[in-house]
């Protein structure tokens, strides 16, 4: 394992041929999402995935005074999904944090369809935006109790060639989330829809705001179809 402050860094057991990168929430940090590779690594899961936990810079954030914490942007108000305002600088700045991170780990041989992006809260707002919006082809993009980001943009930031049209997407929402409302996430995932993308939705019952066994479960499932083990096969 190492670490630097702009990410957490968990290496594959065997030979490295997958990587998942995993976004935090505001306020959080990347080791608050470590107990996935910990969980995952003790039952012998993903031996060849390196895991990748960013660290998001500290920034003021509106809705709490100014203080400064980490978060991927700025959030100005709790206001619904359909009217709030939104820190677009902030946002388009962390997009190229993760496909900066994407494309680190396919100059180092990683195949693009062997990537999967994805995160919690704000975290996972940022995966949809940035997978969605990615150049390359990865193998899975997925948001936990988080909802789309520029929704009147977004679509407009979309290569030409959309090489995430068809790239599966997961999303898990609880139904009993305070902060980020499970009709916020529903209402993302039909949009996403909509446009034509592959999503997923899964409502956990009585899920405030935070991970549940059972999504976790479904979240492993979903990496296992994404990000196969290669064994010692070559032209990975």
């Amino acid at each position: 394992m190492s670490s630097s402050k702009a990410a957490l860094v968990v290496p594959a057991l065997k030979r490295h041929t997958s990587t998942v990168i995993v976004a935090h929430g505001l306020g959080d940090s990347g080791a608050g999402w470590m107990f996935l590779a910990d969980q995952w690594r003790s039952a012998n899961k993903f031996p060849e995935t390196k895991f990748i936990f960013p660290n998001a810079p500290q920034i003021p954030i509106t809705v709490n005074m100014g203080m400064r914490m980490p978060g991927w942007y700025d959030i100005a108000d709790f206001g619904d999904l359909a009217n709030r305002s939104e820190d677009e600088a902030g946002i388009l700045r962390s997009q190229k944090v993760f496909h900066t991170l994407i494309s680190d780990e396919i100059k180092a041989g990683i195949p693009t369809e062997r990537i999967v992006l994805g995160g919690f809260s704000q975290g996972g707002a940022m995966s949809l935006m940035a997978g969605i919006t990615c150049p390359s082809k990865l193998g899975g993009i997925f948001g936990l109790s988080c909802y789309l980001l520029l929704k009147d943009k977004v679509q407009s930031l979309v290569p030409k060639e959309s090489p995430n049209k068809d790239t599966p997407i997961f999303m898990g929402h609880g139904d009993a989330d305070p902060v980020v409302r499970h009709e916020w996430g529903q209402l993302t995932a039909n949009m996403l829809k909509q446009w034509g993308w592959n999503v997923d939705f899964k409502t956990y019952k009585g899920l405030p705001h935070s991970a549940a066994p059972r999504e976790i479960e479904d979240l492993e499932k979903y990496l296992t179809e994404r990000i196969p083990p290669v064994g010692d096969k070559s032209g990975y």
